[in-house]
């Protein structure tokens, strides 16, 4: 299938499910309940979703899909897009406030919602809005009836008498989905993206895991929310390569899930890495004896192979067999038939990158950002560069402006912010996207080494990445969240969340701890004093956004007075 033949998403299904052989093998399977739809099952809900959605919306109107991932979910999103209408996928973990300002900001004429917990979260915002013409509910909602609502069930139950065509003419241009950003900065912008930026997008993919993809339904286990970008995209990717595609019952079961369905691919955000780093290191360290020696050994090895370094004939022998004694074990705590992990939505630690490679769990690490349907660049399986983001995705034209930015140009760029014609002028120009990242080029692979609203700037004009700093410290095991603060301040200073198992410890234990990682670090990123809260930032209370980034902002704004009594 050439993708760049295809005019749009509903194209690029039809022709995949046209060449499916067995249309009765399972595509999609929600491990919280083992529901399970094959290829066949999938068309035909498609068919009959839209046949309902055509009755209630105009081509290009906006429609809310609020759900958890679930079969479900890329079924509506398919049969919106067959309707020709957009899809405003958004965060089931979002609060009233939230909803409400995307609802005002997009006006949906469809809603899509999981569950009787999603429902009563709108509810309220959903009276008097004379512009929404239906509600379609996945789960029985048992409440008070209105005409609004009708069941998923009863509609894909359905024996339509018109059979609903594949046959769409909606070109590479038309927008295919409004993704709101996780509005780390302020209120959220709907980015517009087109069928032909997520195409484009998939054909970029499918050349990074053409080596990793087999004929017979490579696995891959969804965690990510699917209102995320980069897990909307990759969607069409697993598409595109007729996969089996398990939706994971949440983070907590996420190890316990990749037993249950022995992924080969999965991608997942820096903190999930980071969270993995910490135990698996933390249970090396425990490590005694001949298993110390042969764990650090490993290690060393591994090292040595991810940055090119060559292995003598001993050395060989050695990591074979260790490949068979530890790494293997490794891997089989995370179902055994990983082939690789895939790393996005943030920039990963590279310490993180370089672990977790040496220990026989290969992670791709990519760069994008929603603005660019999301993926811009990413390491591909046989050259793995830890501490750069990968060269550009064909497509994409990249280059760094004088001050450092990188800029971005290519059919994967997003069309514009939803209504907010000034915030797309400030960042398209002349057709190139102003990333805000700071960046350069390292043999046709880009690096990304700054942030540039991120950065703060010492009275002597020194320029500190704050990220860098909170990377070590989320690094230690004894922190398991850290703000580093200091703008044009004489010295920098940290809020730190202590890890839970280790709240006994005393000030002079995190003293040390931060001693320790500030020999790391140049003079003027040493963290010279901190505080510490008992409270974790999380989703619920809003100082995490879904994709697990801290909301920088916020969590000054609420902790300023405590910074500011450090100087």
């Amino acid at each position: 299938m050439e993708i760049s033949q295809i005019n749009n998403l509903i194209e690029l299904f039809y022709k995949r499910f046209c060449e499916i052989k067995n249309k009765d093998q399972i595509f999609l399977k929600w491990l919280y309940n083992s529901k399970e739809y094959s290829w066949n099952q999938v068309f035909q809900s498609i068919k009959n979703l839209s046949e309902e959605i055509s009755n209630h919306i105009q081509k290009g109107d906006r429609c809310l899909l609020i759900s958890e991932n679930r079969p479900e979910w890329l079924i509506s999103d398919i049969s919106i897009m067959l309707s020709y209408g957009i899809t405003v996928p958004a965060y089931t973990t979002y609060s009233e406030r939230d909803y409400e300002y995307i609802i005002n900001d997009c006006k949906p004429s469809l809603v899509i919602v999981s569950s009787v917990e999603q429902y009563k979260k709108i509810k309220n915002i959903l009276k008097d809005k004379n512009f929404i013409k239906k509600i379609i509910h996945f789960d029985e909602l048992n409440l008070e009836e209105s005409n609004l609502l009708i069941s998923y069930k009863k509609i894909t139950d359905k024996d339509f008498d018109k059979k609903k065509e594949f046959q769409i003419s909606l070109k590479r241009k038309d927008p295919a989905c409004i993704i709101y950003t996780s509005g780390t900065q302020g209120n959220p912008k709907g980015v517009i993206l087109s069928h032909g930026g997520i195409l484009n997008n998939c054909e970029g993919a499918i050349e990074i895991l053409k080596p990793l993809i087999k004929k017979d339904q490579t696995r891959f286990l969804t965690w990510l929310p699917l209102s995320h970008s980069y897990e909307h995209t990759v969607q069409f990717v697993q598409i595109t390569v007729s996969a089996r595609v398990f939706y994971a019952e949440n983070i907590e079961k996420l190890i316990k899930n990749m037993n249950d369905c022995n992924p080969e691919i999965m991608t997942a955000v820096p903190r999930f890495y980071q969270n993995l780093y910490q135990k698996i290191n933390a249970s090396f360290n425990k490590a005694v004896g001949i298993k110390k020696v042969l764990v650090q050994k490993m290690l060393n090895l591994g090292l040595k192979k991810i940055k090119k370094e060559p292995l003598n004939f001993i050395e060989k022998i050695q990591d074979n067999i260790l490949e068979k004694i530890v790494r293997k074990k490794i891997k089989a705590q995370f179902g055994g038939s990983l082939k690789t992990f895939v790393s996005g939505g943030g920039a990963l630690d590279k310490e993180v990158g370089y672990f977790l490679n040496a220990i026989g769990l290969p992670t791709l690490q990519g760069y994008g950002l929603t603005e660019t349907s999301p993926v811009v660049s990413c390491n591909p399986i046989n050259d793995i560069r830890v501490e750069t983001v990968g060269p550009p995705f064909k497509g994409n034209e990249v280059k760094i402006a004088k001050d450092g930015e990188i800029l971005v140009k290519g059919e994967n760029v997003m069309l514009g912010y939803w209504n907010n014609k000034e915030e797309t002028d400030k960042v398209l120009k002349n057709g190139w996207l102003h990333t805000g990242d700071i960046g350069v080029f390292e043999n046709k692979y880009l690096k990304i080494t700054d942030r540039k609203k991120d950065i703060l700037i010492t009275p002597g004009g020194d320029n500190i990445s704050p990220l860098k700093i909170e990377n070590e410290l989320v690094n230690s095991e004894l922190f398991e969240q850290a703000i580093v603060y200091g703008d044009n301040k004489p010295y920098l200073v940290a809020l730190l969340v202590i890890n839970d198992e280790k709240k006994s410890l005393e000030e002079k234990n995190i003293k040390q701890e931060i001693e320790k990682i500030n020999k790391k670090l140049s003079k003027i990123e040493n963290i010279k004093k901190f505080f510490i809260i008992d409270e974790k930032f999380s989703i619920e209370n809003g100082m995490l956004t879904p994709t697990l980034k801290l909301k920088r902002f916020k969590i000054i704004q609420k902790y300023k007075n405590s910074f500011e009594k450090l100087y």
